[in-house]
């Protein structure tokens, strides 16, 4: 929806706003009317709060939160607890009303999480080999989640090339293409859904019986909420996850964190490189599409908004001290 649409809608003034704290800043700064919408607010929800009061936001957040009155009422809801959260309620103490129902990272039962050991030159044969199974697996829907938009790209012209039918999500690609792969893949026009972590909250689609975690997530928490888009509502689900030598840290913290040992996915190697010739070619084309479509010049582009984004909210030297904490913590 285009700023101009939604701004009428605002000054339509509804009962319930639901929005991005990115959104409603750029709108409210834009707009001098929108703010009288917001003086009157009762109730200001914070969703995925974890991430909401991530650094990040503080900006936009101050921004709207100028615009709302003192006297209404804030809840903040949160499927798992982060330090900032914590600070939070500690500062709050007698003022905020608390429920926890929170017992730390966990996984369902009824989610069956398995691994492969594997070179990382390989880990796209894997995948496909794995891919092959589905039907006799008895999977409806599958997601494979990766680490960055480019591997996401490059992963969907792969697959692709190789006939599998396949939707990709990842945010740079623009909101309507982002709803038209979703809706192809919860419609079950295709089966597979490659995707970043944009994906890893709020998707509840009963037909995902498989997670691949293509590339493991620097946090167990990110984990949980990968795994936690199948096995849901007291299904069962299956969580694979493709480990090279360099995750091996982050599985065993993973392992530790969420309590439970992940038992090893069995497959057959000579029957997984079979088709190693068939993957490499495809590999290639797709590195080469990738070249021709302008996404290696889109992503620069990205990168450097990023920067300046991060750099303009002071945020570039907090990011590099948190880097340097987590290295010194290895």
């Amino acid at each position: 929806m285009d700023m101009l649409t939604q701004a009428q809608s605002l000054m339509a003034r509804p009962h319930v706003v639901i929005a991005t704290p990115g959104r409603v800043k750029v709108l409210l700064q834009q707009n001098p009317d929108i703010p009288l919408v917001f003086s009157n607010t009762k109730f200001l929800v914070l969703d995925e709060a974890d991430r909401v009061l991530d650094a990040g936001f503080e900006e936009e957040l101050r921004v709207v939160f100028q615009c709302l009155p003192k006297s209404r009422q804030t809840l903040l809801f949160s499927a798992t607890m982060t330090s900032d959260l914590q600070t939070l309620i500690e500062l709050s103490a007698n003022k905020a009303y608390f429920y926890e129902a929170y017992e730390g990272f966990k996984t369902v039962d009824t989610l069956k999480q398995e691994y492969v050991f594997i070179s990382q030159n390989v880990k796209d044969v894997y995948l496909v080999h794995i891919l092959s199974k589905l039907e006799d697996m008895g999977v409806r829907s599958a997601i494979i989640f990766v680490s960055t938009c480019r591997s996401c790209h490059l992963l969907s012209l792969l697959l692709e090339e190789l006939d599998q039918r396949v939707s990709a999500l990842h945010s740079f690609k623009a909101q309507s293409l982002r709803l038209a792969a979703l809706h192809r893949f919860k419609s079950g026009q295709v089966p597979v859904l490659l995707a970043t972590d944009v994906a890893s909250r709020g998707l509840d689609i009963p037909t995902v019986d498989l997670v691949i975690n293509y590339d493991i997530p620097r946090y167990p928490r990110d984990y949980v909420h990968r795994v936690g888009r199948t096995a849901r509502a007291g299904r069962g689900g299956l969580a694979i996850s493709l480990v090279t030598q360099n995750d091996v840290k982050l599985i065993h913290k993973i392992e530790d964190v969420v309590g439970k040992q992940m038992e090893k996915f069995e497959c057959k190697e000579d029957e997984v490189l079979a088709d190693i010739t068939k993957i490499y070619k495809a590999r290639r084309v797709a590195a080469m599409k990738m070249v021709d479509d302008g996404f290696e010049e889109k992503e620069k582009e990205r990168k450097k908004q990023k920067l300046n984004t991060l750099s303009e909210k002071g945020l570039l030297k907090k990011r590099s001290r948190k880097r340097r904490r987590e290295k010194s913590a290895k």
